[in-house]
């Protein structure tokens, strides 16, 4: 039953994937797998998932770059109710694509997944007035293992699409996010 249609052409950055889903619909509604392990496996995706997140967020939140230190995870993401914009950053050492971006529009009524491995920081922008955002994870969450980027540091470059009636001014963020590192500190660290 649930096959999934996995996209592998992400910018041209090796390992992340587009998941979409085989919805079953009729007159009561769908039917769908968000995860099958052989499915997945099949597609390249042969992780051992040991926690499920959920975060619920309004328009105009911005959460991100997140990245894992010393306990990096590979994440399956979707949104069950809303739309975000959904971005992986390549922080993969030695990787020809290091630096570079890739986002997906992640909606409810589209159903795509976004499956991002080890050594990406990742973030997103809530484009509708709420939205819930589910995410499988490969690690334990580890509090004292966290890193970040700036959300909008011009040597990334992501072109963040704004929610209808605001600006770059009008983002929410938190306050950790609001001082994550440079880009440029980020490699000079390394």
């Amino acid at each position: 039953m649930g096959k999934i249609t996995v996209t592998d052409d992400c910018n041209g950055i090796k390992g992340l994937k587009v998941i979409e889903p085989t919805v079953f619909g009729d007159d009561r509604g769908y039917f769908m797998e968000t995860y099958n392990y052989n499915d997945f496996a099949a597609a390249g995706i042969d992780c051992q998932f040991v926690q499920d997140n959920q975060s619920a967020s309004k328009k105009g939140v911005l959460r991100g770059l997140h990245f894992q230190i010393n306990y990096p995870q590979d994440k399956l993401v979707r949104v069950i109710s809303g739309e975000v914009f959904d971005v992986a950053v390549d922080l993969r050492e030695g990787s020809e694509t290091f630096g570079k971006w890739f986002g997906v529009t992640l909606t409810a009524e589209n159903k795509k997944q976004f499956f991002i491995p080890k050594g990406f920081a990742h973030g997103f922008i809530v484009l509708s007035d709420h939205a819930e955002f589910c995410y499988k994870v490969t690690d334990f969450y580890h509090p004292n293992d966290e890193g970040g980027l700036m959300w909008n540091d011009p040597d990334i470059g992501v072109e963040w699409p704004m929610p209808e009636g605001m600006t770059a001014d009008d983002l929410i963020l938190s306050d950790k996010d609001k001082v994550n590192s440079s880009y440029k500190d980020y490699v000079v660290g390394k």
